[in-house]
């Protein structure tokens, strides 16, 4: 499954990793001659007989050898069927799929990774984000748990509270997923996000214990989003919290100063909360606003702002005026100061020339 190809027309690479998958495990259990012996019985049938014969040629060598994992990033390069590139709703087909497998791990969080996509995409629409950081929440918020997969079910599923030892397991899959994600580049800014999900504005968070100035708008409202949803769903250890208790915890974490409050308000707002749903940005910046100022504030001229937006000139150079009216900005200093107090600056989206 699932194409029902077989024999050769299954490519080389798979059929190698057929084999691996199987008598790693019984040379870690049994040895050598189990690993040996586990091939020739599924010789032909589910193993490629040509590659057995090899391996038990020289298995106690090539056991014996294995120091460190192979390069896969260099074994994709020079796969032909791996070549494709994914885009558009293609990619986000794609990173669905890696979120329901996670979800899949622990049985109390199905669907988690959709329900905290969707909500931060519509907040960070309802905050006023440009469209492409709306794309990169939502896409972040479908592969923020990947980590989670560096994590025994045994944590995940436990009922009662976790040991220090337990909770340091659970905080280092934000890590993971930092890891997992910060190769590809096409998912380096996604991936960079999600694993900033559960850092803090007062530092309080892991796993870096960023704060302040260092969390972006996006990993502001992806934080709000998670914790939201996180806080309504079941757990082992606990029911699900109602949306009204869930929106009196999210306050008082704003009141430690630890979430953002327009990320909150924002979240809220996406989630039906009472509260009037918000369509602009910080100071009531519109979301071309917001664009213009995370440029001019990490130095581009208004012509750069121009070229880079696809506007002119003129228009750039009104939305300037319109940033320093409502910002109350005097100087490209303090707007820049503006934008680092609100986490508007995302450094992982190059300025460009």
């Amino acid at each position: 499954m699932p194409s029902g190809v077989a024999d050769e027309e299954i490519p080389l690479t798979v059929r190698l990793f057929h084999l691996a998958d199987v008598v790693e495990v019984f040379h870690r259990t049994g040895g050598v001659d189990a690993a040996v012996e586990v091939a020739r019985a599924r010789r032909g049938t589910k193993l490629d007989p040509v590659l057995v014969d090899v391996f038990c040629a020289v298995a106690p060598d090539v056991l014996g050898s294995i120091t460190e994992g192979p390069d896969f990033h260099e074994m994709i390069a020079a796969e032909p069927l791996l070549q494709h590139r994914l885009a558009g709703s293609a990619l986000d087909d794609a990173l669905e799929a890696v979120g329901d497998f996670t979800d899949l791990r622990s049985p109390s969080r199905a669907g988690h990774s959709r329900a905290v996509a969707a909500l931060a995409g519509k907040a960070a629409e309802a905050a006023g984000l440009p469209a492409a950081d709306v794309d990169a929440v939502r896409r972040a918020g479908l592969v923020h748990d990947i980590g989670l997969h560096g994590v025994p079910a045994t944590i995940l599923d436990k009922a009662g509270p976790l040991t220090a030892r337990e909770s340091e397991r659970m905080r280092v899959h934000a890590y993971y997923t930092e890891r997992v994600l910060g190769r590809p580049a096409a998912l380096a800014r996604i991936g960079t996000i999600a694993a900033l999900t559960h850092e803090r504005l007062d530092g309080s968070g892991y796993h870096r214990g960023l704060g302040g100035a260092a969390l972006p708008a996006t990993a502001r409202i992806l934080a709000a989003a998670d914790a939201f949803r996180a806080m309504t769903e079941p757990r082992p250890y606990r029911p699900a919290m109602s949306a009204g208790a869930a929106t009196a915890t999210l306050a008082g974490e704003v009141r430690a100063g630890r979430l953002a409050a327009e990320a909150v308000d924002a979240v809220l707002a996406a989630g039906g909360d009472v509260r009037p749903r918000r369509r602009t940005g910080p100071a009531g910046l519109t979301p071309r606003e917001v664009e213009v100022l995370a440029l001019i504030a990490r130095g581009a001229s208004t012509r750069q702002v121009a070229r880079r937006l696809g506007i002119t000139p003129k228009t750039a150079g009104t939305h300037v005026e319109r940033i320093y009216l409502k910002t109350g900005a005097t100087t490209r200093s303090t707007a820049t100061l503006f934008a680092v107090q609100h986490g508007l600056l995302d450094s992982l989206e190059p300025l460009g020339p």
